[in-house]
């Protein structure tokens, strides 16, 4: 397969290795490839874009071969062709062998869902060993597609996220050293999702589990007193609107300096990311 690159970025042909459901609403799939050697990525928060086949292909179909212009030959492909595109936070990267997890969240895969699932929600729930996809990652491994960027002079690090930012988050949380104060909060469906991450830092953890009432985002955020810090840093992901009220909260009603508040918005209530990609967001 020819590979086509978008520096830094660059085409990896993969293959599911395992699966590992987390929870009801997570799973995680393990993907490896030859190509991973050239697979690189200093980031916690590492974002990627996923190519999957639709229900009958063998493969993803992207016109990897156009070189950089396959952007344009994939949007001209069928929509019932063109390789479905999702974007995704990197879990883990291995080496040795080299593999790397994605955590995907489950939406209407669940007998009689309200909403019925979409297309990586039907894929992830059903993957197995051997299926193939595409994956747009870094080839450098400081790259623009990293946020989590603390400053030096970080005296405390805040963190909000929901189920899709939860391995982001994950990752963050489990990379801090010892000796850094850490307030969190991560937002899932279902008690079942939560997980035990581990960490060397003083990091005080909450779930937020909407299925038992937990409050909204921002009402446990604003309900918290934050340990006092001269220089505190903000990293702020998951749903579009919500993440925007925290961020106005932070930076609004807390006072902290706007350029030490990273927000992305991974998701936006009621619209696909097919709809977002038309918005030009």
């Amino acid at each position: 397969m020819t590979t086509a690159v978008t520096t830094p970025f660059r085409f990896f042909s993969l293959h599911v290795v395992r699966t590992q459901r987390l929870g009801p609403s997570l799973v995680r799939v393990t993907f490896a490839g030859d190509e991973l050697r050239d697979f690189h990525s200093d980031g916690c928060d590492q974002s990627l874009s996923l190519f999957l086949p639709h229900p009958g292909q063998t493969e993803p179909a992207v016109p990897i071969e156009l070189g950089d212009g396959w952007w344009q030959g994939w949007r001209e492909l069928p929509d019932d062709v063109r390789a479905v595109m999702r974007s995704y936070t990197l879990r883990a990267l291995r080496r040795e062998p080299e593999e790397i997890d994605i955590d995907f969240v489950l939406h209407g895969v669940e007998p009689g869902a309200a909403v019925p699932a979409g297309p990586a929600s039907r894929w992830a729930s059903r993957a197995g060993a051997g299926d193939r996809v595409l994956l747009l990652g870094p080839a450098v491994a400081d790259n623009r597609a990293i946020r989590f960027r603390p400053p030096a002079d970080t005296d405390l690090v805040v963190i909000w996220g929901d189920e899709t930012a939860v391995p982001a988050v994950s990752a963050i949380v489990e990379s801090l050293p010892a000796g850094t104060r850490a307030r969190v909060w991560l937002e899932v469906h279902h008690a079942g999702d939560i997980q035990d991450l581990v960490t060397e830092a003083d990091a005080d953890i909450t779930w937020l589990v909407r299925a038992e009432g937990s409050p909204m985002a921002l009402d446990a955020v604003r309900a918290d007193q934050l340990p006092s810090a001269e220089r505190p840093y903000v990293w702020i992901a998951g749903e579009s609107g919500c993440v925007k009220q925290l961020r106005r909260h932070f930076v609004g009603e807390r006072g902290i300096d706007r350029r030490r508040v990273t927000f992305v918005g991974y998701w936006r209530q009621g619209l696909t990311e097919e709809q977002l990609r038309e918005r030009g967001d």
